[in-house]
């Protein structure tokens, strides 16, 4: 303070403190005290070096209990950095309520988990890993059904999820229920017309003032989603598990997402429901549009694509794509509009001199995705409209993997298993009928064998 003097000591503080005058003006406004007592702390901080001492010494053990701790250091980098100190993120799919998530903290990457889990390992912390993930597997059990393997971390389920998505073409647009349980009900609008009421049973009435109300209500149906096995196998050899776990890592980041998303598309394309999820390409409500009149067989037609778009359910052409085989694109490139004795192409339009240009991904503005995993071209489903949005995906959130060295024993390799259970379900059960017009509507529509 400009005009008060810096005590020096606890006496002279005792001093100015006791006399009224003094204390009155040090503390006439929160600014003036507060410049009163830094003014203060500063002068006994220089005339004191012990003072000082005393803060360095007490920073400096701090920081060492901090070091010594290897959870929270660990916790830490769970949190913001990978071993090479890049700041990370978790993949969107992970659940901090996951059964696998109690094992994060201990083993955040593949090469630790296999190194602790892997049938051939050998000693104590080995052992010790183990019986961890095995009394979690074990409180988990009554909910899923053991088979005798490891429950894997979740930050390496959602991460394996994470790439899965990147690729599938189901699961990156389909409506996902995350399941608590191996059986979870989901509800469902029983919505078969839109003829006289909508959403299953909503009817709307123009009423006079002070005129009786009619009731009306939705009917409600219920979907049961039910979590299939879905098994991955490979075997490895021994020495990546010993020499060379790093390679091994590698392998779990790229192979086993890629097979993943391989093998959940594939079901939920077409799928029975028999022991595995029921595919879009078979839901009951699903729309077949006919072949045109003297249609030659393997044949595409621009009329097949105008009529599939017109079977869409209105509210769905925004998020509606066409998915489409491989196999089709040549017909596609090729089809036509027939204009009286003329026509000209209608998806490419006239190609450049060279052929050069890659050919547009849309159609009647919706997106084009091309696959192998959908039928072959000529045959019912080998083109669909499909709005992803009414089918539903059960994740049941945990994985369990398992190693084996004895049945691969005179192979030198070790049997590796990844469990994953999940379902999938169209959300409706029955196309449409619109209030009018005599063609049914779906969200799934596909070109009838031709």
């Amino acid at each position: 303070m400009p005009t008060l003097a810096v005590p020096r000591n606890q006496d002279e503080l005792a001093e100015a403190i006791g006399d009224t005058a003094t204390l009155k003006e040090i503390a006439k406004s929160p600014e003036s005290l507060t410049e009163f007592i830094v003014n203060y702390a500063k002068a006994q901080a220089k005339d004191d070096p012990a003072i000082a001492d005393q803060i360095r010494d007490e920073t400096q053990r701090q920081f060492a209990d901090i070091l010594r701790n290897d959870k929270l250091l660990q916790s830490i980098n769970r949190l913001n950095l990978d071993p090479a100190g890049k700041p990370v993120a978790r993949s969107k799919h992970y659940n901090a309520k996951a059964p696998g998530a109690g094992l994060d903290e201990r083993w955040g990457t593949w090469s630790d988990y296999f190194a602790a889990t892997w049938a051939g390992a050998r000693g104590a912390d080995a052992l010790s890993a183990q019986s961890d993930i095995a009394k979690i597997q074990n409180a988990f059990g009554s909910t899923v059904p053991s088979d005798g393997g490891f429950l894997i971390p979740e930050i390496l389920r959602s991460e394996l999820l994470r790439v899965a998505l990147e690729m599938a073409v189901v699961r990156s647009r389909a409506r996902v229920v995350p399941m608590e349980s191996l059986t979870v009900p989901y509800p469902m609008l029983d919505s078969t017309s839109n003829a006289s009421s909508v959403y299953g049973g909503v009817v709307g009435y123009w009423t006079e003032e002070g005129g009786s109300l009619t009731d009306s209500s939705p009917t409600f149906g219920r979907i049961e989603l039910a979590a299939k096995k879905l098994t991955l196998y490979s075997e490895i050899p021994n020495e990546l598990f010993s020499d060379s776990i790093i390679s091994l890592q590698q392998f779990m980041n790229e192979s086993y997402p890629e097979a993943l998303a391989w093998f959940e598309d594939v079901a939920f394309t077409d799928g029975n429901g028999v022991g595995q999820p029921l595919g879009y390409l078979n839901a009951p409500a699903a729309v077949s549009v006919a072949k045109e009149s003297g249609q030659a067989a393997g044949s595409i037609v621009w009329e097949n694509i105008v009529k599939a778009y017109s079977r869409m359910l209105p509210s769905s052409i925004a998020r509606a794509v066409w998915v489409a085989h491989i196999d089709t694109f040549p017909e596609l490139a090729t089809m036509a509009l027939s204009v009286g004795t003329g026509g000209s192409a209608v998806w490419i339009g006239t190609p450049a001199a060279d052929g050069a240009g890659a050919p547009p991904m849309t159609i009647l503005g919706r997106p084009v995705i091309f696959t192998e995993k959908v039928s072959s071209v000529g045959t019912a489903g080998d083109i669909n409209f499909v709005d992803f949005g009414y089918y539903l995906i059960g994740d049941r959130q945990a994985m369990q993997a398992q190693t084996s060295t004895e049945y691969k024993f005179g192979n030198d390799k070790t049997a590796v298993r990844v469990i994953e259970r999940v379902d999938g379900t169209p959300w409706i059960k029955t196309a449409i009928t619109p209030r009018k017009g005599s063609n049914t509507l779906s969200p799934f529509v596909k070109i009838a064998t031709r």
